[in-house]
């Protein structure tokens, strides 16, 4: 069973559908599901309703091909210091809901998903990749932007720290199968099933002895709920005041104009 919840047409960014006591939240902004700042409140907003709202699992997914394009860097660049920082704490929000979700979490990674798209990723449950000639990881080197420590420490408890190291310092996109390999990702298997098999795990994990189950991820996800518990605000700043450095602003505006030519 499952049905799409109502949404204004105007505002879909983010399509909810019940797969019943599975929320699947579907990034849904063509062309390349940027985050905006406007997607990333929604996907804020819903994550952390989600159990209230009757879910016992989360699954995060987008259409075939393309899971997220990342920070919408036009978009961002428009903004001044007060609308970055407002951004931007709710994109901490959006890391922390899932990070310290009381019920699991699920990232369906339908195709692409560089920088802030596999950032989304990290802190689930599970992550689940599409089998292709797909890219991801975090690319903040090579666009002139110093990563939170926050996000780093998710990155290293995923990779441990050689490997944390060696991905973030270089900034390299890597394809879905060594994305595997280092551990980025947990399975890897054909588009068409990439959101089935999310579900799927859900299920798994739902039909488990529940007490047991919601102690164990509890204590098992310890370290990454203290990663995000204690308030980010230095982290937020600092990251802010990073954007408006001349290098960074020079390297995003150079992006963009790439991105532009391109058409």
């Amino acid at each position: 069973m499952f049905g799409h919840l109502n949404l204004p047409p105007v505002n879909r960014m983010l399509d909810k559908i019940k797969h019943g006591d599975i929320l699947e939240l579907r990034l849904a902004r063509p062309p390349v599901n940027a985050l905006s700042p406007e997607l990333i409140a929604m996907l804020h907003q819903s994550v952390r309703a989600a159990p209230d709202s009757g879910a016992r699992a989360v699954v995060i997914s987008a259409g075939p091909g393309l899971f997220s394009a990342g920070l919408d860097v036009p978009a961002l660049l428009k903004l001044d210091k007060a609308g970055m920082l407002a951004m931007w704490a709710d994109f901490f929000g959006v890391l922390s809901a899932i990070a310290c979700s009381p019920i699991p979490t699920v990232a369906a990674i339908t195709g692409h998903s560089p920088a802030g798209g596999t950032v989304v990723a990290l802190n689930c449950d599970y992550r689940v990749m599409a089998d292709g000639p797909f890219k991801l990881g975090l690319n903040e080197t090579q666009v002139g932007l110093a990563l939170p420590t926050a996000i780093l420490a998710s990155l290293r408890r995923l990779l441990g720290p050689h490997q944390a190291e060696r991905h973030i310092v270089a900034g390299n996109m890597i394809d879905a199968a060594e994305a595997a390999r280092i551990g980025l990702v947990d399975e890897l298997v054909a588009p068409e099933q990439v959101i089935p098999r999310a579900l799927e795990w859900c299920r798994f994990h739902l039909g488990l002895p529940a007490r047991a189950m919601r102690i164990n991820r509890e204590s098992a996800r310890a370290d990454l709920r203290a990663i995000y518990q204690t308030p980010k605000a230095d982290q937020v700043d600092e990251f802010v005041e990073g954007w408006f450095h001349p290098e960074t602003q020079s390297v995003l505006q150079a992006l963009v104009a790439r991105l532009k030519a391109r058409g």
